[in-house]
C-alpha cells in the first residue's frame, strides 16, 4: 500500500509553512500576568494571508471557489499551525464549512460558502463538547414552527472558543423527539448574546446565550449523523493539533539539551535525558500514526470493522495523553527555562493543557472503544 501523501496534499503542507514562517508562538502573555488583558484572540492578518494562500478553503469544492480537498490536508495543515500556535479558528471554520457543504440548504450554501474560501466569512462551532465527552448538543433545545418550518432555539453554551470574531455560529441542539440539529446562528442575531469567559491558556472563550432566537429553516441542518460527522472531525483536527504542538516541544527540547551543558558536556548526552526523550519520540509516532488513521476514515469512509469513531477514540487516547507527558517532560528537562515567561514554552505547555482538556480523559475514550468491540465483530 502506498501510505504516501498525494501531491494537493504535500503542496498544502508547504503553503502552510510558508504562511507560518514568521509567526511567533508566544506572541499573546499568559493573562495570568496580565490580568486578561487578552487582545482580539483571532489575527487577522495570519487570517489575511491563510485565505490568499487558499488555506481556508480546503474541504470547500471547487463549485464554491474551493479547494476541494480531504480532512488528511486540513489536519496536515492544523499540525503546521499548531507548531507556532497560530491563533486562528482554522479547524472549527473548515470543519463548519464541510458541514455546510455536506448537509445544509442550496441557499445556506451559496451565502455561507464562497465568502468562507475567501476569508470574507468567519465560521465556527458551539462545541465544547466537540469531542464527545461532553454532550454539547444538550445544552440547547430546538422547537420547530409548523406553521413556517422556522427554528426557536433556547439554552446556553459555556466555553465556546472564537465566539466573539465567528461571524456565523454552528450551534448543536436537540429536539424535543431526541433529534439533533445544527443551526447555523449569526453573531448578532435577535436573542443572541455572549459573556466573556477565559481558558486555561488564557484565550478569551464566549458563554453563548440563545433566548427564543429565530432561525429560519433554510438556516437549520436536520440530517442524522450531521452532528457526528462534524464532531469526529473536529476531534481529529484536535488531535493535529496537539501533535504539531508536541513536536515543536520535542524540537525545543532536544535544541535546549544538546546546547546546555553540566559537567564539561551538553545533557542529551546523558542517558537519563536520552530516555526521556525517546520515550516522547515515541509518544508522537503513536500520536501520529492513529492521527492519520483516524483522518483517512474521514476523508475515505472507508468500511471496518469498526465505525469511523472507533479509529477517532484510539487517536483521542493517545493525542490527550501525549501531548501531555511531552510538555511535562519538555518542562523537566529545560529546568529553570520551562518556566520563564520571557521563554516559549510555557505557552506551548498552556495551550497543550487547553487542548487534553479538550479532547477530554483518555479513560472515557477507552470505554468508548470498549463499547464499540463489544458491539462490533472484528471477525
Amino acid at each position: 500500500m502506498d501510505f504516501t501523501f498525494t501531491e494537493e496534499q504535500q503542496a498544502a503542507v508547504e503553503a502552510a509553512k510558508a504562511v507560518f514562517a514568521d509567526t511567533a508562538p508566544d506572541a499573546v502573555p499568559s493573562p495570568a500576568l496580565t490580568t486578561r488583558a487578552v487582545a482580539d484572540d483571532l489575527d487577522r492578518a495570519l487570517w489575511d494571508k491563510l485565505a490568499k494562500a487558499d488555506l481556508l478553503s480546503l474541504l470547500i469544492a471547487p463549485e464554491h471557489n474551493g479547494a476541494g480537498l480531504d480532512a488528511i490536508a486540513l489536519c496536515l495543515v492544523l499540525r503546521e499551525s499548531a507548531k507556532v500556535i497560530a491563533r486562528v479558528p482554522l479547524l472549527e471554520n473548515s470543519a463548519a464549512a464541510q458541514a455546510v457543504q455536506t448537509y445544509g440548504s442550496a441557499e445556506l450554501k451559496q451565502r455561507t460558502l464562497p465568502a468562507t474560501a475567501r476569508g470574507e466569512l468567519v465560521l465556527n462551532v458551539a462545541a465544547n463538547g466537540r469531542t464527545g465527552h461532553d454532550p454539547a448538543e444538550l445544552a440547547v433545545t430546538a422547537h420547530q414552527d409548523p406553521n413556517d418550518n422556522s427554528w426557536t432555539l433556547d439554552g446556553t453554551h459555556t466555553a465556546v472558543p472564537w465566539a466573539h470574531n465567528a461571524d456565523l455560529i454552528m450551534v448543536p441542539a436537540h429536539t424535543p423527539e431526541g433529534r439533533t440539529v445544527l443551526a447555523a446562528v449569526h453573531r448578532t442575531q435577535d436573542g443572541l448574546s455572549l459573556t466573556d469567559q477565559y481558558s486555561t491558556n488564557g484565550e478569551r472563550l464566549g458563554e453563548l446565550h440563545l433566548d427564543s432566537t429565530r432561525i429560519p429553516a433554510t438556516d437549520v441542518i436536520d440530517a442524522d449523523g450531521a452532528w457526528d460527522r462534524l464532531r469526529e472531525l473536529l476531534t481529529t483536527g484536535t488531535c493535529a493539533l496537539a501533535l504539531g504542538l508536541g513536536e515543536a516541544v520535542l524540537a525545543m527540547s532536544s535544541d535546549y539539551t544538546s546546547k546546555r551543558e553540566q559537567f564539561g558536556h551538553p545533557v542529551a548526552t546523558f542517558q537519563a535525558v536520552a530516555v526521556q526523550a525517546a520515550d516522547r519520540y515515541i509518544d508522537l509516532r503513536a500520536m501520529e500514526v492513529t492521527l492519520w488513521q483516524a483522518a483517512w476514515r474521514l476523508a475515505t469512509e472507508t468500511e471496518g470493522a469498526l465505525p469511523t469513531a472507533g479509529d477517532v477514540a484510539v487517536a483521542k487516547i493517545w493525542a490527550s495523553e501525549g501531548v501531555r507527558r511531552v510538555v511535562q517532560t519538555a518542562q523537566h528537562l529545560h529546568g529553570g527555562f520551562g518556566a520563564d515567561t520571557d521563554y516559549p514554552l510555557h505557552r506551548y505547555h498552556a495551550w497543550a493543557k487547553q487542548l487534553e482538556l479538550s479532547l477530554g480523559p483518555a479513560a472515557a475514550h477507552e470505554e468508548t472503544l470498549g463499547d464499540l468491540l463489544a458491539a462490533h465483530s472484528l471477525s
